[in-house]
């Protein structure tokens, strides 16, 4: 039976015992307590965005190695691995116009990615240019009203309860609906790209410094 794909504990653990360290020399080299470290390397907490962004600097290696592992051939083994998500114990990047909070981030080279986000752009001006990413998604309103706006379709509105599924190559953005400040969707993300984390991050990175530029959204909301 094949080894069970490592968690981000495992490969912490795996790290600090190449390089010879003990808790106490990885914890003073990456600027995590002790106590935190232990509890990162038995999958018993994650980590903020920012925190993991930290820890990738100080290890000197890329944020995507700690997410991706070496390519693997042959058929996939039944791994009967599990993760139970809460936002506590998500990954958690806040922009000022969103929030986001990616679930179950303690298991590595994942086939869906899922993501429970607050939105508060209300405008095109607010949100920048439409996002563009490997793969395809699907998103559930979980509370309020969004606007889905996409480069090929008209803007839609979508109520609680609503559901979209898309191309996420194609251009598209997630906006609050009129009358709504803030709305909460649970978003699945699913890529062969091994790296599609990395790059949602990256773009939310970017979103974070408003670094993206303005383009137009097209047409007007409807309703279904």
């Amino acid at each position: 039976m094949s080894p069970p794909i490592p968690t981000l504990g495992a490969v912490l653990r795996k790290l600090r015992s190449r390089r010879g360290w003990t808790l106490k020399q990885m914890s003073a080299r990456i600027d995590i307590p002790v106590s935190t470290l232990s509890k990162l390397e038995h999958d018993r907490l994650s980590l903020t965005y920012d925190r993991l962004q930290q820890l990738s600097q100080r290890l000197g290696m890329r944020m995507s190695e700690l997410f991706a592992e070496a390519g693997e051939t042959g058929a996939q083994p039944v791994t009967a691995r599990r993760s139970l998500g809460s936002v506590e114990r998500s990954i958690r990047v806040e922009t000022p116009n969103y929030d986001y909070y990616y679930l179950c981030a303690e298991l590595r080279r994942k086939r869906m990615i899922p993501v429970f986000t607050k939105i508060r752009a209300k405008s095109q001006e607010e949100f920048g240019v439409l996002m563009r990413h490997a793969g395809e998604e699907y998103v559930y309103v979980l509370k309020g009203r969004i606007v889905v706006s996409t480069e090929f379709y008209d803007p839609i509105v979508l109520e609680q309860g609503q559901s979209i599924y898309l191309d996420s190559s194609m251009g598209h953005a997630y906006l609050a609906a009129e009358g709504c400040d803030e709305a909460e969707v649970l978003g699945v993300m699913s890529s062969a790209d091994e790296e599609l984390m990395q790059t949602l991050l990256n773009i939310h990175e970017e979103q974070k410094h408003g670094m993206r530029p303005k383009r137009p959204l097209k047409g007007r909301p409807t309703s279904e």
